[in-house]
């Protein structure tokens, strides 16, 4: 905990109206053409217009792939690698949610070192680094802008693959938080669930650091607070502001302490099921927490006082019990929809093994305070139906 590594982009801009500053920034730091990664929804609704018109201001040639909506798989992966090696791309700017930025970050990795998304997923992989990224996320959110990590569904066995390296980080990230009002009410909700299981998970993490455990801290007590203003209010620029203060902090810090139990379990839900990535962990968060108290009290009990749920006269198992409380209430004002609501029980049962694996192969849950043992992992899933 005290002698420790922190990672980040080069530059983080944040404010509303920045995404303004892309075109710019590429010029004076690329030449050639570049790759802009985005999603169907947001290029139909002209959510992603600022940085196209920032781009066209700036005089910044590029090509447009906008063909993935949701989490990304290595056909996609394929697919723009394709069209930026086609198109002789030398950068790529994403504006999106996680999708696309995970997609622009696999990506720069492929053209660099070749193989395949699946062949970096192994521990021990060194890949070095590709063309930059320069990445705007419209949700708050995925804390991809700021992290080494990509997530891709490879297309062949439904896994998830979680790939991790120092050499993905992008060059920049640039927070605008007007980018994120055109969220619905659903994906506000998610997204925010799933930075707020970024911040809780990599402030009890067992690579937790000096550096990183503020940040989680603070990113927890933010979200909490402003999450269900921006979730009743859609236009309401202070919490959207905040909650996109709130991802990047939870993403500065599970970038360098790791998450752990949650996200372990979530990941499979995703691949097999087709639950978004936020919507997984929303559901999982309440039971694998309650599972993982006893593993670090002390460090719940802090979270739970941050986050409003206890007060300082407690002794720490009794504050840390009454975090799980807190987040089941705060899914239920958010509408997050019960794992039963997505998947039956036959269903889960007759994927559980292979989730299970997956689970633990993520390493994510050797991470968590809590030993969980395969048995565990299988309960517990059954537990958050």
């Amino acid at each position: 905990m005290h002698s420790w590594d922190f990672q980040s982009p080069g530059l983080i801009a944040f404010g509303e109206g920045k995404a303004a500053c892309v075109g710019p920034l590429v010029k004076n730091r690329i030449s050639g053409k570049i790759l802009l990664v985005t999603g169907p929804v947001l290029l139909r609704t002209g959510a992603v217009e600022p940085v196209l018109q920032s781009l066209r201001e700036a005089d910044v040639s590029f090509a447009l792939h906008a063909e993935t909506s949701g989490e990304p798989t290595s056909r996609h992966v394929e697919d723009a690698l394709a069209l930026f090696r086609r198109e002789n791309c030398t950068a790529l700017v994403a504006c999106g949610g996680g999708g696309p930025m995970d997609l622009a970050k696999a990506v720069s990795l492929l053209h660099a070192n070749g193989g395949s998304p699946a062949d970096y997923a192994r521990k021990g992989a060194s890949p070095k680094a590709g063309p930059p990224v320069f990445a705007l996320p419209t949700t708050a959110g995925s804390g991809s802008e700021v992290s080494g990590n990509t997530v891709i569904i490879d297309a062949a066995t439904q896994e998830k693959l979680l790939i991790g390296s120092p050499a993905l980080v992008p060059v920049a990230a640039i927070l605008d938080p007007l980018l994120t009002r055109s969220m619905p009410p659903s994906l506000t909700a998610a997204t925010g669930m799933d930075a707020l299981t970024h911040a809780i998970e990599s402030y009890v993490s067992r690579k937790a650091t000096d550096m990183t455990m503020p940040l989680s801290l603070r990113a927890a007590a933010r979200m909490v607070r402003f999450l269900p203003r921006a979730w009743k209010r859609p236009d309401d620029a202070e919490a959207r502001r905040e909650c996109l203060l709130a991802s990047l902090e939870a993403g500065l810090a599970f970038a360098n302490s790791s998450v752990a139990l949650v996200h372990g379990m979530a990941r499979p839900l995703g691949a097999k099921f087709g639950v978004p990535h936020g919507l997984s962990n929303a559901m999982l968060l309440e039971t694998v927490t309650a599972f993982s108290l006893s593993g670090n009290p002390q460090r719940y009990a802090r979270l739970a006082q941050a986050m409003g749920a206890a007060t300082t006269g407690l002794d720490d198992a009794a504050a840390a019990g009454l975090l799980p409380p807190l987040l089941r209430d705060l899914a239920a004002t958010l509408g997050i929809p019960r794992l039963r609501e997505r998947v039956s029980e036959d269903e889960l049962a007759a994927q559980c093994g292979i989730m299970v694996q997956e689970a633990l192969a993520s390493g994510s849950p050797a991470n968590n305070p809590r030993e969980a043992t395969p048995g565990d992992i299988a309960r517990l899933y059954k537990e958050a139906l």
